[in-house]
């Protein structure tokens, strides 16, 4: 059994990492072994978001290791940019939940597995994961599931349906909290641990990176007066991620006099009744104008530069939180609701003093303590300001780089084939 020769990865447990200088030139080759192996990533699409972010990283990690790194996915926009990197697209319908379509599915994945000679397949999404689970056990290719989400429901069928993604030989969760969750709901799992925080691409993700023109053109797309500060929630458009929270502290910092502030959401609105409830509500309380929903980003690292304070209110557990890491390692002020994994990324009181905070965490759904949070970021002293971006990206810079999530990736890819 892998746990037989290694110990659980533990991120958080062991320390944090330090991350030299010469690491953020390229990913280091230490995973000699995964030359001329094929690793095949299953995920729904390749639109936007952390899972595809963090599939185009690992894909990049196994090129740089003379690996291939297949990726059987529907379309997106960033189907480009993974072919870019070294990845090879399969175009594949691994969105559908239909139970029919799945179970042709695996068999499809199967034949794809054997003709590519894949040995490793790594499912990031529990549809794809079923199909994959199918697929891996006509095939012998070995199983690895990565715990992206706090998936909901109490329900003994939704339970099943999410325990797929405890199935892996190896499931590697993004947190601590990932890994506790994982361990409550599905206790058989508990060996097969490996606890592998997500990373930020520090090369990417630095305001020396950034040139001011990228800044422009993102508030000039915002409609933002350059006068204007702007509070940043980036996510998609979803209930859970505390957008109507926001509106509400608008609101309040409104009635108290605040101005030259503009409040901004950038993500995709895959729902466009959502978009309208938030357009409603927007209206409704009077903030027409003062709170807009920009949609889709593409220069995320222009867009914390663009913005004063950035915004994480969710109402339900994050299992990781990157724009709470993007957003320290841009050196932006930060506020996310504590909960979930926010203790292991945002440093805040009380867990630490005012001098080694690199953000603040609230409560969840508290918009009264959102506004008054947002009124002390935008309020802070230059001197006061400079320090907290220092101790923020210090703090992704130790402890969540893409550099040390690729090398604990390949290890545990590593361990797998030992097997």
């Amino acid at each position: 059994m892998l746990l037989e020769r290694r110990e659980r990865v533990d991120l958080f447990h062991s320390g944090p990492r330090r991350l030299m200088l010469q690491d953020l030139n390229h990913f280091p080759s230490t995973s000699r072994s995964l030359a001329g192996r094929s690793v095949l990533q299953i995920v729904p699409d390749l639109h936007s978001g952390g899972v595809e972010r963090a599939t185009i990283d690992i894909a990049a990690a196994l090129n740089e290791a003379g690996a291939r790194c297949l990726v059987a996915s529907g379309g997106g926009r960033m189907v480009s940019e993974l072919q870019a990197r070294g990845g090879v697209w399969i175009p594949f319908p691994a969105a559908t939940k239909n139970p029919v379509a799945m179970a042709f599915n695996s068999v499809r994945l199967a034949r794809i597995i054997r003709d590519e000679g894949v040995d490793i397949v790594h499912a990031r999404s529990r549809a794809p994961a079923w199909v994959a689970y199918y697929a891996t056990r006509q095939t012998g290719a070995r199983f690895v599931t990565t715990y992206h989400s706090a998936y909901s429901g109490s329900a003994a069928w939704k339970l099943r349906y999410n325990s797929i993604m405890a199935a892996g030989d190896l499931v590697i969760a993004n947190s601590q909290y990932s890994a506790h969750r994982i361990e409550e709901l599905h206790p058989d799992a508990a060996g097969r641990i490996a606890v592998i925080a997500r990373g930020a691409d520090l090369r990417v993700f630095s305001p020396a990176a950034v040139d001011p023109e990228r800044v422009e053109r993102v508030r000039a797309s915002w409609r933002v007066a350059p006068h204007e500060r702007v509070v940043l929630l980036p996510a998609r458009l979803s209930t859970r991620k505390g957008h109507f929270v926001l509106i509400e502290a608008a609101e309040k910092l409104l009635a108290e006099g605040l101005s030259g502030v503009r409040f901004v959401f950038v993500g995709d609105a895959h729902s466009p009744a959502f978009k309208r409830n938030i357009e409603a509500q927007i209206a409704c309380r009077g903030l027409t104008g003062i709170v807009r929903h920009a949609g889709y980003c593409a220069d995320m690292p222009a867009a914390y530069l663009a913005a004063a304070v950035i915004v994480a209110p969710s109402i339900e557990p994050e299992a990781f939180g990157r724009v709470a890491i993007e957003a320290q390692a841009m050196g932006a002020p930060v506020i996310v609701s504590d909960l979930g994994a926010a203790p292991e990324t945002v440093l805040a009181a009380p867990q630490v003093g005012d001098d080694e905070a690199t953000g603040w965490r609230i409560p969840a759904g508290d918009a009264p303590t959102l506004a008054r949070k947002i009124r002390e970021a935008l309020d802070l002293r230059a001197s006061a300001r400079d320090d907290l971006t220092t101790r923020a990206r210090r703090n992704v810079q130790s402890r969540f780089s893409v550099e040390q999530m690729c090398r604990d990736t390949l290890d545990v890819y590593e361990e797998l084939l030992k097997d």
